[in-house]
């Protein structure tokens, strides 16, 4: 602020020499002259207020001086700081000022304001538009002044001052204050001004420092501008160590830092952004070489002929270690289900299952000896070996869904094919693996394949259904489809919501598509270990 003071010296002399005023030219430069110093001197508007109106009231024998600014949000001025030197008296007339606000038009102030112009009032104590005028009174005032404080964006504000001598109006100190009106609203805008461009910087400094994730900042040549607590924190460089070195060379693992300043250059080159404005997972490097997943967003801004990035980092290692933990949690659930499966599945074979059996012989054997000495007999013999085959089948099916043996005995492509030939509707089996899968893939097909073909039998109205089961490229590839009427909705059912969790425990994803009218498609992709 100290340099603007050949600026306010030039800009006073040059306003004085296109405006003379009448009389004595050299009246004010004393008043200009030590305002003009403040305004150099001075960084802060606040800290200028008090100086500029002791310097002058007391350069111009005035007694009372207040300055007023605009409420923000209100179309109200209101004073903001009063002078009255070592008058007692004055400090009642001084408190009266602070606590009043003045609407445009209204007081002294409020008609400068309005007006764009200087004013003067030859006694307040009998000025219909004074509000304080009963204050003025008891503390004897009488003369006042009032001049605005232009800036180029209109009147940020209102100086006045009062004495208690009669004055009649003078044109030539309204004309010199009116001057100096301006160069002090210009000092005021440039205050705020930089009072603003403080705040920004300190409230980006506060972000930054504040901030959980990595913000580092570079520039078009990759150096790093910015580098904020916790990219110190995670990475292990001081803030200090980082700018100005290339940030490839401290953030980026070896293996990928050619690839890295490849795709940086290309993109300075052809403007192909491929990696801005999109979250992405890559490996990032500590100061200790070690490595570790991170997530990052990397935005432009564009600063007139400049250019710089900035990076958004966090360290995800947390996040994934959770997601794989839940992951595997997810699959020894699944496992320890099929694991019961086969146990209710071998329990019901060989326990239940084969105690019905020998009932049936027992029953049959018992109507060969019964003969046809007794026909009531014999027929109640055939009637319980027809509920004993019932019962005897209704297990099988029980058994069979709780986990098919021939799934475990022979594997995916025999069960799949027993599936279709069960089934009420025709079923191709386009395609199937030659060899084993993975037991808990398997048993994951199996149960897609027998769901969506239990689905197509209750709600598609299809005429035919298709099984596709491929492995290539490590993932086994799964996808049951018809030409029913479509319209199914996995959100409505926990049948394919129970799949898709399943197919997702082995780091899956299992996708529906039913258009109505066009059939259903299930697909699943699962990777193989």
């Amino acid at each position: 602020m100290a340099a603007a003071w050949e600026e306010v010296a030039a800009e006073l002399t040059a306003t004085r020499s296109t405006k003379p005023a009448a009389g004595d030219p050299g009246r004010f430069i004393a008043t200009e002259h030590a305002v003009a110093v403040i305004l150099g001197e001075t960084a802060r508007t606040a800290d200028a207020y008090p100086r500029i109106l002791e310097a002058i009231g007391a350069s111009l024998g005035w007694q009372f001086g207040a300055l007023w600014e605009p409420v923000d949000g209100a179309d109200v001025l209101r004073c903001v700081e009063v002078w009255f030197g070592d008058d007692p008296v004055l400090s009642g007339f001084g408190d009266e000022s602070r606590g009043t606000v003045l609407p445009p038009g209204v007081g002294l102030p409020g008609r400068v304001w309005l007006s764009g112009g200087p004013s003067w009032i030859r006694d307040v104590r009998a000025d219909s538009n004074f509000p304080r005028s009963q204050a003025a009174v008891a503390a004897g005032l009488q003369a006042a002044f009032c001049f605005p404080l232009q800036t180029a964006h209109g009147v940020a504000g209102a100086i006045e001052f009062l004495t208690r001598e009669a004055r009649a109006p003078d044109d030539e100190l309204l004309a010199t204050m009116e001057t100096l009106g301006s160069q002090i609203g210009h000092f005021i805008e440039r205050g705020r001004a930089e009072s603003a461009v403080r705040e920004r910087e300190e409230r980006h400094s506060g972000i930054l420092e504040s901030a959980l994730d990595c913000i580092i900042s570079i520039d078009d040549n990759g150096r790093v501008l910015e580098f904020n607590p916790a990219a110190e924190r995670t990475f292990g460089y001081t803030a200090d160590e980082a700018v100005g070195r290339e940030m490839a060379e401290l953030i980026v693992p070896r293996a990928l830092r050619d690839e890295h300043r490849r795709g940086f250059a290309r993109y300075l080159e052809t403007g192909d952004a491929r990696l801005l404005d999109r979250r992405i997972e890559i490996t990032g490097m500590r100061a200790d070489g070690s490595e570790f997943p991170v997530e990052l967003t990397i935005t432009r801004i564009d600063l007139g002929q400049r250019t710089i990035f900035t990076g958004f980092v966090r360290d995800i290692t947390e996040r994934n270690r959770a997601e794989q933990e839940l992951r595997a949690s997810r699959l020894r659930l699944v496992e320890a289900q099929d694991t019961e499966r086969r146990r209710l599945e071998r329990n019901l074979h060989d326990g239940a299952q084969q105690r019905l059996v020998s009932l049936a012989l027992t029953l049959r054997l018992a109507r060969e000896l019964a003969g046809s000495s007794s026909e009531g007999v014999t027929d109640l013999l055939t009637q319980a070996a027809e509920e004993v085959s019932l019962a005897l089948n209704e297990l099988r099916e029980l058994a069979r869904g709780i986990h098919p043996a021939i799934l475990t005995e022979r594997g995916l492509g025999p069960a799949l094919e027993f599936v279709a030939a069960r089934s009420a509707f025709p079923v191709e089996l386009a395609a199937l693996p030659e060899k084993r899968l993975p037991q808990p893939i398997e048993a994951a097909v199996y149960y897609v394949v027998s769901e969506a073909l239990a689905n197509v039998g209750k709600y598609a109205e299809a005429s035919v259904a298709t099984v596709t089961v491929l492995r290539a490229d490590r993932r086994v590839l799964v996808e049951v489809s018809d030409d029913g009427v479509g319209g199914a909705d996995a959100a409505r059912g926990t049948g394919l919501r129970g799949l898709a969790d399943r197919v997702e425990s082995l780091d899956g994803r299992l996708e529906v598509e039913s258009e109505p009218g066009g059939g259903t498609r299930v697909r699943a992709e699962i990777p193989l270990p």
